[in-house]
């Protein structure tokens, strides 16, 4: 149960960031926009993903399973 909740996640968090990937490469900016986009690199997104997916892990871990314990149940 636990893999397929942690498989589910990160299947979610890859899709979410290929999804973005393919909008922002067929978004063109205008010049006249006053900011200017600037591209990451690959693995600064992919490491930004895996640390959030780590923390919204650990997030539901600490509420699911670590708290049941302390309770006593």
């Amino acid at each position: 149960m636990k893999r397929f909740i942690i498989s589910g996640i990160a299947s979610l968090g890859l899709l979410s960031g290929a999804s973005s990937a393919i909008a922002q490469s067929s978004h063109k900016t205008a010049q006249t926009e006053p900011f200017q986009r600037i591209e990451q690199p690959l693995v600064n997104k992919a490491i930004v993903t895996i640390g959030g997916l780590g923390l919204i892990g650990l997030e539901l871990w600490w509420f699911l399973h670590y708290q049941s314990k302390s309770r006593g149940d």
